[in-house]
């Protein structure tokens, strides 16, 4: 932690948040829609371009914004509900809520990330395997990480805005796309920041607009036209963007003008995907369920995203496992899924050494066995114990993958019962045969010795 950080951390610190390890192990989790509410896209660029998406299996969000200054919950401390993980900020701070809230977008004034550099992004999240990228361009408490005509909320007009890189998301976008990472922007539909959608006249009871729309139609008119001009400017002048992963469900799509503007966009971003979340709806492209992974295999385009830890950052992580991460992997993948990770970089612009670390350990175990992740289908049957299924999409070649729980040792034989290889069975980690048997519909696979205690992945042909 270099000095300008020390500094900075003092004087925006007032005891390190918990909200969101408490948000997880209270088994939060964002709704999703069901499969039979799933609207197939008419689209017949946004299906390619789905299927293109589908094949990456693996991205990265990231959380970024004035809230890892403190390390606190990304906006969610703003709102007036009486949910633990959302007023703990307030309490650990002695504030009131409305002395909480003009402290928490004061953040502005001070965050100055200096080493923010996304080309370094870029290659640690290339070298974890990762193919695709959203970036929260705002979230909820209104601050733009991107040079916004319609706000002076935002990272390019605080201390950053003397920086040659002070258009942050066009600096993230082009970073990513040298890497040929499909590019997404995460936007909320909600701002508690304009005041068009909490007016600063009336008291911001949750997280909803603080006034009756019917009443006050005028206001609500302004509040959609400031969406739009922004969800327009990042389709405009961003360069090409494949996925607007839009937040704040409690706002559909439509409220805003969401048709209106997909018309225009995609006549920019030809086959952009519309992920209008948890709405159920035809700009849902595809679902994203957060925070879990569905019970069951789901033949839709559908997404989990999950964060390492929190969303944002924070001073005291607790950050999944490699091998949690690659079993989380493994899992959504086999049930038709891509798996979206999140990560919050730090008051300074980096990705600090824990994430870092388990990331590259992610990387070298999708370097050995990415094919069995990459382009893959769903197996009909996915799913025996630890052992999870992918096919080529040829239909020719399988993949079992044995799912190895965080401080298990591996076992001398791993069993499961139909998908029955015939021929040679190759184990993706070092390319060599390996011995197995079959029994009535069991497959017995004898490991080698001296085997790395992690996930593995094998390879065959199925018997017909």
């Amino acid at each position: 932690m270099n000095k300008r950080f020390k500094t900075l951390v003092a004087a925006a610190l007032l005891g390190s948040a918990t909200c969101m390890a408490q948000y997880e192990e209270n088994g939060y989790a964002h709704s999703y829609t069901s499969v039979n509410g799933y609207i197939v896209p008419t689209d017949e660029a946004v299906l390619k371009k789905l299927d293109a998406w589908r094949d990456l299996k693996f991205g990265v969000i990231f959380h970024w914004g004035i809230y890892a200054v403190p390390g606190v919950v990304e906006s969610w401390s703003l709102v007036s509900e009486d949910e633990s993980w959302e007023y703990a900020p307030r309490q650990e701070r002695n504030l009131s809520y409305e002395e909480y809230k003009q402290w928490y977008w004061g953040l502005n004034k001070v965050f100055n990330p200096t080493n923010f550099n996304p080309e370094k992004w870029a290659d640690i999240m290339e070298n974890a395997g990762m193919k695709y990228l959203v970036f929260t361009t705002k979230h909820h408490d209104g601050f733009c990480m991107f040079d916004s005509k319609y706000t002076d909320y935002s990272i390019a007009k605080g201390p950053f805005a003397n920086n040659p890189r002070r258009n942050v998301a066009k600096e993230v976008f082009n970073a990513f796309r040298e890497k040929d990472f499909m590019i997404g922007a995460y936007f909320s539909k909600p701002d508690w920041h304009c005041p068009y959608y909490w007016n600063p006249m009336l008291a911001t009871a949750d997280r909803m607009p603080n006034y009756n729309r019917e009443k006050h139609q005028d206001w609500w008119k302004k509040y959609v036209e400031f969406t739009q001009n922004q969800l327009n400017e990042l389709t405009t002048d961003y360069g090409n963007i494949d996925i607007l992963w839009l937040d704040g469900g409690q706002i559909d799509g439509g409220e805003v003008g969401l048709d209106e503007v997909l018309v225009g966009a995609r006549k920019r971003n030809p086959g952009l995907i519309s992920v209008d979340r948890a709405r159920g709806n035809h700009n849902e492209n595809y679902q994203t369920p957060e925070g879990l992974v569905p019970p069951e295999q789901r033949n839709i385009p559908w997404e989990t995203c999950m964060p390492l830890d929190g969303w944002g950052w924070k001073y005291n992580p607790q950050y999944k496992s490699t091998s949690r991460i690659i079993t989380l992997l493994i899992e959504v993948v086999a049930k038709g899924g891509n798996l979206l990770l999140g990560i919050g970089p730090d008051p300074m612009g980096e990705i600090d050494d824990q994430a870092q670390e388990r990331l590259s350990q992610v990387g070298a175990w999708m370097q050995k066995n990415g094919k069995a992740i990459y382009n893959t289908v769903t197996a009909e049957h996915y799913n025996d114990g630890q052992v999870w299924f992918n096919a080529d999409k040829d239909g020719k070649t399988l993949y079992a993958l044995y799912a190895l729980n965080e401080g298990e040792q591996l076992p001398a034989t791993i069993e499961w019962t139909k998908n029955i290889p015939t021929g040679k069975m190759t184990l993706l980690a070092n390319g060599k045969q390996v011995k197995y048997e079959v029994k009535g519909d069991k497959v017995i696979v004898t490991l080698p010795k001296n085997l790395k205690a992690e996930s593995l992945a094998f390879s065959f042909t199925q018997k017909k």
